[in-house]
């Protein structure tokens, strides 16, 4: 009966935390526009470690108090739990969270850090274009120095620091990430006879199975997979072989990924991009229906579901023998590759404390904040054993192998990786897919579209 409290008890904080992080939900391509595109050329602060003390954060055997910028202190878990847990194991320190509100979160920190008398040591980074400011303004150190001086295993990050690298400097730590995988309904595959999707599929098998699932009869229609309007769900297929990001400014690459999708569409295999549109129908509602085989959806959909089933929301007859595996990838690229958003901490270039300041930071984004995070239901930068167990054991969460296993990232492509122009290029390739995906252009005059106007950009 304890285990099955708790389990619900993290079931809530899990859906509290995951929706409340929905501006992290960031499959849409949508980013706040909070970059200033206009400044290329980076201006860089080093730092030198001084000599570090695990047991007391400041490195004097001081009391030190660390003022840490949030968003929504209220509906997320995580930060009290956090900072509940450093403070207890961290004798004298003292983190003083600050809740500037998720909405224009990262322009009012970029407001906040402009000025000479901001008084913050810790800034959580919600968004690419928002730490693409940050850097540019210096308004945060680069952390290259504290990181070899400790031994950080950035390799830990299955490739996600990679992407926020700066003119070879790195000025974050990520310790939440959100990532995509692929949902399915056991029950319609067993319905139909068909044997479930591995965690090793090519993006050819992925759609021979989906037509396999697939029935076009009027009235018992099941489609195949289900795709959402965001970009993310057709372009970022095109990522994952880690040779391509959406900053390229020549997209070709996205060719044979829209033609996989409008062909789908064509047979029936998907709903239509354009009949979403226009009846708004969530991912989440379609999924929830019980005629959709596969959905591809990032990590923060398991909330959901999970909650939904619990309370009633969701027909569990519909909907409630569910599973996931790992996101389909190209013939070569290695299974467990996928696309993902990161939430990272930064250290200001105002702070008095850099030393203490940084041992929040990498307690927070190593692996003791990774147990604290998935305690409460979320998925860590880092997904140690102990993080994995705790997240797969909520009650509701699949007990097949194989949607546990579908939890191991191999490499994690972001949506968005760093560029100073990142959030105009977003814009751009919002608007043409939607012209190809309504039909309003070809694929290969969408994709010239593309590529003309981002080069404009990129030659700023």
């Amino acid at each position: 009966m304890k285990k099955k409290l708790i389990g619900t008890m993290l079931v809530a904080a899990m859906m509290t935390t995951l929706l409340a992080g929905c501006g992290n939900e960031s499959g849409n391509g949508n980013v706040n526009n909070s970059s200033d595109s206009g400044q290329n050329s980076v201006q860089q602060s080093d730092t030198t470690p001084a000599g570090n003390d695990n047991n007391n954060a400041s490195g004097s055997g001081e009391a030190v108090t660390l003022k840490w910028a949030i968003w929504d202190q209220e509906t997320t878990a995580y930060w009290k739990d956090i900072k509940e847990a450093y403070e207890n194991t961290h004798a004298g320190v003292t983190i003083d969270m600050v809740d500037l509100g998720s909405s224009d979160y990262m322009t009012v920190l970029a407001t906040e850090l402009s000025g000479d008398g901001t008084e913050f040591d810790v800034v959580t980074i919600k968004d690419v274009p928002g730490y693409a400011t940050l850097v540019q303004k210096n308004s945060i150190i680069p952390l290259d120095d504290y990181i070899a001086a400790d031994g950080v295993d950035l390799a830990k990050y299955a490739g996600a620091t990679d992407q926020v690298v700066v003119d070879g400097k790195l000025y974050e730590l990520p310790f939440r990430n959100d990532f995509w995988v692929l949902f399915y309904n056991k029950d319609l595959f067993d319905a139909a006879g068909v044997d479930y999707p591995t965690n090793d599929m090519t993006f050819d098998e992925y759609d021979a199975l989906a037509r396999k699932m697939t029935d076009t009869t009027f009235g018992s229609q099941i489609y195949g997979a289900h795709y959402h309007t965001w970009r993310s769900d057709v372009q970022l297929f095109g990522v994952l072989d880690g040779q391509h990001t959406i900053l390229d400014g020549e997209y070709s690459f996205l060719i044979p990924y829209y033609e996989m999708v409008l062909n789908q569409e064509a047979d029936g295999v998907c709903r239509k991009y354009a009949d979403l549109k226009t009846e708004g129908l969530h991912y989440s509602a379609a999924f929830a229906g019980g005629d959709v085989a596969m959905l591809n959806m990032g990590s923060w959909f398991i909330a959901t579901m999970i909650s939904n089933l619990q309370s009633g929301e969701y027909d569990a007859s519909l909907c409630g023998n569910w599973g996931m595996v790992k996101y389909p990838h190209a013939e070569g690229v290695e299974a467990g590759s996928t696309l993902g958003t990161i939430t990272g901490l930064a250290v200001t270039s105002a702070t008095d404390t850099p030393d203490a300041a940084w041992e929040f930071v990498k307690w927070v984004s190593g692996e003791e904040g990774a147990a604290v995070m998935a305690s409460s239901g979320n998925f860590p930068a880092i997904m140690t054993d102990e993080a994995m167990n705790l997240i797969t054991s909520l009650d509701g969460f699949p007990t097949d192998e194989a949607s546990k296993e579908a939890m191991n990232v191999s490499n994690l492509y972001l949506e968005v990786p760093y560029g100073p122009n990142v959030s105009e290029i977003n814009s751009v390739l919002d608007s043409y897919h939607g012209s190809i995906m309504a039909g309003e252009m070809s694929i290969d005059e969408g994709i010239e579209a593309m590529n003309t106007e981002v080069s404009k950009i990129l030659a700023q």
